[in-house]
């Protein structure tokens, strides 16, 4: 089954839900105060780019990346359909994000994700791809609820 990654404007029913049920699955695990997934109002302000990866018609996950400033970039709101799951969506979708990187000339991404079990999948992912754990980085303060994790982007 072909994968279409592309950039996604969140006008679409399917990929507003699926950032809905993104925010709504870290709000139940995680107290408020350490959730910091956006919602679909924040993910369309300047300087953020959604994809969204599609099986035929059918949405199989999303991603998006933050400017930071010129040389550094976050990574945001990754998410795979339960339907998609353990199908190589997530990896496809952070492989495509850190290629958009390298050709903007964007030099090291980071991101923040959950230090508790449940996303022991989302961590094992990111240091499968050369991501290392690194502390708190601006805007984030420590919290034991967060692992924070970067990797530097080769030049294309």
């Amino acid at each position: 089954m072909p994968l279409v990654i592309r950039p996604d404007d969140l006008s679409g029913d399917a990929t507003r839900a699926l950032v809905a049920a993104h925010l709504a699955g870290m709000l139940e695990n995680t107290p408020v105060e350490s959730v910091h997934a956006l919602d679909v109002d924040r993910l369309t302000a300047d300087g953020i780019t959604v994809w969204s990866a599609w099986v035929d018609d059918e949405l199989a996950g999303i991603g998006a990346c933050k400017d930071l400033d010129r040389d550094r970039a976050e990574l945001k709101s990754m998410r795979v359909a339960e339907g998609f799951l353990g199908q190589g969506i997530g990896r496809a979708i952070l492989r495509h994000i850190m290629d958009d990187a390298r050709e903007r000339g964007i030099r090291s991404l980071w991101l923040e994700t959950g230090s508790t079990d449940d996303f022991v999948p989302a961590r094992r992912l990111y240091a499968s791809e050369g991501f290392v754990e690194c502390p708190a980085f601006p805007p984030y303060a420590p919290d034991p609820l967060s692992t924070f994790m970067t990797r530097t982007v080769e030049a294309p």
